[in-house]
């Protein structure tokens, strides 16, 4: 196994995200890009590396703020989608990928979005899991209630507060715990600057939702992530080249609580095999003892 862990620097700092490239593959093998989600890292996928590395060659990206990307170059005073995807791409470039698959997480989808605006040739096949393409009324509220609680709570209670939230089931504490292990890396200073990407980002989402997408594109959601389903499932039915696929009795990280049923259904997927609309996990809840037992 090749594990890549380059830290590109000026006399100034770090100017490059931490990655690692993971090369079991033939050379010649497609690229296969992960994009976590908020408050996350590379470890986030750490259910996938093993199903994906015999196929593919896997990049893994700690975004600005995550894991060990910490004090990139330039700094922002906060964040938009243009500094957030920037980030990415030149990594990517860095290691002179020109084509690739893509898989995201949550808000990953949203950057992932962003990518398949600014540099379409880039993707080949994208893979959307607990996918956000809601700009409606609810997602508004939902949002900026996020924003005002900045000023009465501290950032880690509003993480542990949309955590329950989001992931509200028995069955979604790993997912939650997971979260809240990786986000402790955030200082306040870089929760905030994360906050602002509330600005474009209901922009951004209203324009792509209403585009065509020519890629093909699969959509994997959780039958109990009622916050994103809804508007995943529209956006599915209304764009030709996408595909949803469910996973039932699971809830915002389906990538977690069901892996290999995610991993099956991404690898079918990705090399033109049919896809299931729906299939069916038997989560089980982990214990607090397992949690505490396992490294984030």
């Amino acid at each position: 196994m090749e594990s890549n862990r380059p830290i590109l620097t000026t006399a100034e700092g770090r100017t490059l995200l931490y990655h690692e490239v993971i090369a079991e593959a033939a050379s010649e093998a497609p690229w296969l890009v992960f994009v976590h989600g908020a408050g996350g890292s590379i470890r986030t996928w750490k259910y996938q590396v093993d199903a994906f590395k015999p196929h593919y060659r896997l990049l893994l990206i700690d975004l600005r703020d995550h894991g060990y990307s910490k004090d990139i170059l330039p700094e922002f005073p906060e964040y938009d989608f243009d500094i957030v995807g920037e980030d990415i791409l030149a990594v990517i470039d860095h290691l002179g990928i020109e084509r690739a698959h893509f898989v995201s997480l949550s808000i990953g989808s949203v950057i992932l979005q962003k990518l398949d605006v600014e540099r379409p040739e880039l993707i080949d096949r994208m893979v959307m899991a607990g996918a956000i393409f809601d700009g409606s009324r609810l997602m508004h509220l939902f949002v900026h209630s996020g924003k005002l609680l900045n000023y009465i709570l501290p950032y880690r209670a509003i993480y542990w507060l949309f955590s329950y939230i989001v992931l509200p089931r028995r069955n979604h504490r790993m997912s939650r715990w997971i979260f809240r292990r990786q986000s402790r890396r955030l200082t306040p200073g870089e929760y905030l600057k994360w906050v602002e990407l509330y600005k474009p980002f209901f922009q951004l989402i209203k324009a792509y939702v209403n585009r065509k997408v020519d890629k093909h594109g699969l959509v994997v959601m959780g039958s109990q992530d009622h916050i994103f389903f809804r508007a995943a499932e529209r956006f599915a039915a209304a764009q030709k080249n996408m595909r949803l696929a469910v996973i039932e009795n699971c809830g915002h990280v389906c990538s977690i609580e069901a892996p290999e049923l995610f991993n099956e259904l991404v690898l079918k997927f990705l090399s033109n095999q049919e896809v299931p609309d729906r299939v069916t996990a038997t989560p089980v809840p982990s214990s607090w003892a397992d949690l505490k037992a396992m490294k984030a």
